[in-house]
């Protein structure tokens, strides 16, 4: 496909114009960063495995009557998406204590929560992403009690699917995190999923071993982050002839190489 007008460039993916009107171009880099872009790295092939795996996870959303940006993939490291106006809020669900959680309330990482956990951060990395609650969003309009209805109520949807759809391959849903955007017919507007869902954004513990499969391996220098990335994949039946095993992969060689 012919490469088209750039409209955005995030930390971990490009979008540009469409090849119809509403419609986007979503391209998955292999850049990697952690700790407000202070951190910064590539995971080889991570954009590859996470076009891949978002791609599967939004599909199967769909199927469930979740509206996503999602069309179709269009290549190894490109989708066809809805275009729509991002709701300035990171939603992140906690299902097990863990980062800034873990760190903020002095809860040990690990510790399952009684009940799953919503949290709100306004998107802004000149300010950190700090955490906002409903009453912030209502008062500066970053979106209506409607709109934060509905996010949430989703939000609760796809983690109950995601949980269940990672626990049946040995995975453990401990957080993730979700963007929302709007899409406009005449005078209304509704809510739809969009970015990605993809190890970049989730954490993702092997039920078993406890062995982390997601960019915290990144961000804390675990090293393995590639064959972490390809395990969650593989796992789900994504990469070719790999399908229906359980069994982690052996980080050993890593630790070793970091004195761990």
């Amino acid at each position: 496909m012919a490469r088209r007008r750039q409209i955005y460039e995030g930390k971990a993916k490009i979008l540009y114009e469409g090849p119809e009107p509403g419609t986007l171009i979503q391209y998955f880099k292999d850049d990697a960063t952690a700790f407000n872009a202070q951190k910064r790295g590539t995971i080889s092939g991570k954009g590859v495995i996470n076009n891949r795996i978002s791609e599967h996870i939004f599909t199967s959303l769909s199927t469930i009557g979740v509206p996503t940006h999602f069309i179709r993939r269009l290549n190894m490291r490109e989708q066809l998406i809805r275009q729509c106006e991002i709701v300035p809020i990171e939603v992140v669900v906690r299902n097990v204590a863990a980062g800034s959680l873990s760190k903020r309330l002095g809860i040990e990482e690990g510790t399952q929560l009684p009940r799953t956990i919503i949290e709100y951060y306004l998107k802004d990395d000149a300010l950190g992403d700090p955490m906002v609650a409903d009453e912030h969003i209502a008062c500066f309009g970053w979106a209506t009690q409607e709109e934060m209805n509905d996010i949430a109520d989703m939000a609760i949807r796809v983690n109950d699917f995601m949980a269940g759809l990672f626990a049946a391959i040995g995975i453990r849903l401990v957080d993730f995190k979700l963007e929302f955007g709007r899409v406009w017919e005449n005078d209304f507007s509704r809510i739809i999923l969009a970015d990605e869902i993809s190890p970049d954004g989730c954490r993702l513990w092997d039920m078993r071993s406890g062995e982390k499969l997601d960019k915290d391996r990144f961000r804390q220098g675990l090293g393995g982050e590639a064959e972490a990335y390809q395990e969650v994949a593989r796992r789900l039946g994504l990469l070719e002839g790999q399908e229906g095993e359980n069994s982690v992969l052996d980080f050993d060689s890593h630790r070793k190489k970091r004195g761990k």
